[in-house]
Order: structure tokens, then sequence, then C-alpha cells
């Protein structure tokens, strides 16, 4: 299956990446308010739940390179330009046509033998016409191979290889971009590093399912729990830490004990920068029979 560009057609540390959101005019009223803290936070938020929030100070995009409508991009900028954000995008390389999409060895050997470059190439040249700052996040989750992601699970040298040529191609493009580098945060990320010159910050996903912990671990974990172990391992590269995406759904005491603790200042995490709300249902389901949670902050707290 050959690629497609149908639209053809038609921080440095704290206080770097802080100074990404623009100091600025406030918005109205915010009609959800950000969990409490200090540490920065920004949103998934495609349904503009944050959109009149003053707190949010990163905008989180998910766009794939194929079947992509590259003007996505200039709204997505326009939208954060009004808000004083920060653009994080998350590059997928594959479609999002579920029944068109390729298998995991055309994906690897494609970019290995440069079919992929122009989607690439395209796309980033793009991202050095937004106004916003940008923060590139591809092929995340790397190390964890569920089966859900055909770049995920890769030896480990392939993928590597893959990321440095598609950074290189982008950085060509957009030099002023910065690049994030985002395994899952799991034991075998380590393997997947593709050296300093290629990652600006360290991404990490962290979700509470309080039924996937109650049946996985006989009990609650926090926010803590699952995230320590994770930033311990990416704090071995000396980078700025984020948490790209977060979620968590429960019962009300779970989700309030989740709430309080996801923009707290730990001196435990020095190089944690911010925290990236997915206020979106799930994608995947997750595995044996739990689901599809729905992380959105309406609805993540269960009966």
């Amino acid at each position: 299956m050959k690629p497609k560009l149908n639209a053809l057609e038609g921080l440095g540390r704290k206080a770097g990446f802080m100074a990404l959101a623009v100091a600025g005019a406030m918005l109205a009223a915010p009609a959800l308010a950000a969990p409490p803290g200090t540490v920065p936070f920004g949103a998934y938020d495609p349904e503009g739940s944050f959109a009149n929030d003053p707190v949010p100070i990163i905008e989180h995009v998910f766009l794939p390179w194929e079947d992509v409508f590259l003007p996505s991009l200039t709204d997505a900028d326009a939208y954060a330009l009004a808000r004083n954000r920060a653009l994080l995008i998350t590059l997928e390389p594959w479609t999002w046509s579920r029944d068109e999409r390729n298998t995991p060895e055309y994906l690897r050997e494609g970019i290995a033998n440069g079919i992929y470059d122009v989607n690439m190439r395209t796309i980033c040249g793009v991202l050095d016409t937004l106004q916003s700052p940008v923060t590139l996040r591809w092929g995340h989750e790397m190390d964890d191979d569920n089966g859900q992601f055909i770049w995920a699970g890769w030896e480990p040298a392939d993928y590597i290889a893959a990321y440095r040529r598609m950074i290189d191609i982008c950085r060509a493009e957009a030099p002023n971009i910065t690049v994030m580098w985002s395994p899952l945060g799991d034991e075998g990320m380590e393997l997947y590093y593709p050296g300093d010159d290629y990652v600006d910050l360290v991404g990490l996903s962290v979700f509470g399912l309080q039924a996937w912990d109650q049946a996985k671990y006989g009990g609650d974990r926090s926010f803590n729990d699952i995230l320590t172990p994770r930033y311990n391992r990416a704090a071995a590269y000396g980078k700025p830490i984020v948490v790209a995406e977060l979620g968590y759904v429960g019962k009300a005491a779970y989700v309030d004990a989740w709430e309080s603790a996801v923009r707290v200042a730990y001196p435990e995490y020095p190089d944690l920068v911010g925290v990236v709300y997915f206020n979106f249902p799930e994608v995947y389901a997750w595995p044996e029979g739990f689901g599809r949670p729905d992380w959105r902050v309406g609805n993540r707290v269960l009966p």
C-alpha cells in the first residue's frame, strides 16, 4: 500500500518550557478548571472543554502523516495563538483510516528506503510556517508492543534509524521546532533512545484506570505510583520531562486523589516541566475486556 498525502491535492529547562506560553490578556471565565498546582498544564482537547480556561499553556494535536488535512495545522496554530498556548504535535506515521493502514514491515522498510520522506518533509514545511512555538512528538510509545501502533515493538536499531531519519528531515524544514522523544516509560524504553542530539524533551504516558488497578495490582494506584519508575528511567538522560498523555477514570475518591496530585511540584521530580491531559475517550480498547475508558473531565467519575 503506497503512502498518501491527500492534502497535497486539495523545553530547555522548566523556565524554557514555561516560556512557550506568552503572557497576554485573560480570556473569558473558564468553563472547566485545570487541576490545581503549579506544574505547567496542557491538554489534548478536541471538543474544546478547556477553550476558555486561562491555565493551559500547551495545546496538544494528533496528526497522521497519511490522509492528512494540512490546513488543520494552520487552524490549530490560530487557536493556540488566541489562547497564548504552545503546540505539542504528535505525528503518527500511518493513516487514520484503519482499513488502509500498512503493516509494520511496510512502514519500517518504507522509511528506510525514503518512501515516506515526502510525508515528513511536507508536514514539517508547514510546521515551519506556524507562529506558535512547536514541539514535535513522532512515533510515540515505541516501547509498548501491544499491537496498537505499527511502529512499536520494532528492533531498537530499526526504530532509532527511522526516528533519526525523520527528525533530520523535519529539522531541515523547520529548524526552530523542539523535539520530544516519547516512550511509554516502562522497562526497556532505554533500548529505543535515539541519542542526546535527537531529544530536547522526554515525554511519558501516565493513565490511571481504577478497575485495571484493582484487577491487576490488588488496589488503587496513585499518580506517583505510576509516574515514579517511569520518571526515574527518563531522568537518566538529563532532559526535561513531560507527561505527554495523562488520564484517570474511577470512583470519585480515586479521581479526586489523582486530580490533586498531577500538578504538584514534587522535589523528587525536578525535571518535570509539564503535564498534558488527554481529554477524549480512549481510541483503542484496553486488553482483557476493560474497554475504552472515557478520560474526558466530565465523564471520568464513575458511579
